[in-house]
Order: C-alpha cells, then sequence, then structure tokens
C-alpha cells in the first residue's frame, strides 16, 4: 500500500513548486534607485496564450503623476494603477522564460521587448525589459 501511495504523494507535493515555476500571480515590483517595494503587480493568463500584467495598487506615496501621461498608445492619460504594463509574454518552449511581449515603464512612457524568467523556485521573477542590445533587469518578489 505505501508504494502506491508514495508516486501520488510525492507529485501532491511537487505540484505547488511547479505551479510556482510560472510568472502567473502578483508580484512586488522593486525601485532601482531606493530599494524599495513600488507597486504589486498581477500577471495572468490573456486567454490567447500569452501574459498580461497589470498593476494592482501603488505601494508608494505618489509624489508624481497619478495617470500615464507620457504613454503614447491607448494607455494614455489612464490612471497608472489598473494600467496593463505587460502585455503578450509567450513561454519560450526550451526553457523556463516567457518572451515576446511588451512591458511599459508608466514613469517614462516607454515601451520595451519582454522577457520574464522565474527565478528561486518561483519566489522572485526577473523582469527584463530591452530596446535592440541595451536592457534593463529587475526583481520582482512573489506576493502571492
Amino acid at each position: 500500500m505505501k508504494k502506491i501511495l508514495a508516486p501520488f504523494l510525492i507529485a501532491a507535493f511537487a505540484l505547488p513548486a511547479l505551479a510556482q515555476m510560472t510568472p502567473a500571480g502578483l508580484w512586488r515590483s522593486i525601485d532601482d534607485n531606493t530599494g524599495e517595494a513600488k507597486a504589486e503587480i498581477s500577471i495572468k493568463d490573456n486567454g490567447k496564450g500569452g501574459l498580461n500584467g497589470v498593476v494592482e495598487r501603488s505601494l508608494v506615496k505618489s509624489t508624481g503623476e497619478l495617470n500615464c501621461t507620457l504613454c503614447a498608445d491607448d494607455r494614455k492619460d489612464k490612471p497608472k494603477v489598473g494600467l496593463e504594463i505587460i502585455r503578450g509574454a509567450v513561454k519560450v518552449a526550451s526553457e523556463d522564460a516567457w518572451e515576446g511581449g511588451t512591458i511599459i515603464d508608466p514613469e517614462n512612457g516607454k515601451v520595451y521587448k519582454l522577457r520574464l524568467a522565474p527565478l528561486d523556485g518561483g519566489k522572485k521573477l526577473q523582469v527584463r525589459g530591452y530596446i535592440g542590445p541595451f536592457y534593463r533587469n529587475q526583481v520582482w518578489l512573489r506576493v502571492q
């Protein structure tokens, strides 16, 4: 009986770990300059085989513009909280990474190509925005 149950028990404990190796979930972004938590971003399946991410809440007292006034696309003048900042990231077949989408920086309105890669068993997420050979990495922390 124990030999029969062992594979099921191992699978039951492994599933939560495997489920975390995805960018889907709630993440806390960290400010590049201060190292402090800046916002919470919810990343979800968009129903088209990709992932989209929305700013759920700001974690800093705003001293600037509350809307994305520098955005040049359909997000122009939309509130930063509730703004869809990640669009269309899709799973790379050969690795635990998602690419092909874009990310917008609501502070400057710039849109970057995107790469997402879970780290540390899915507890962290490397977020890379890039234009050509130039890129910037951030590491976000999983909230749930």
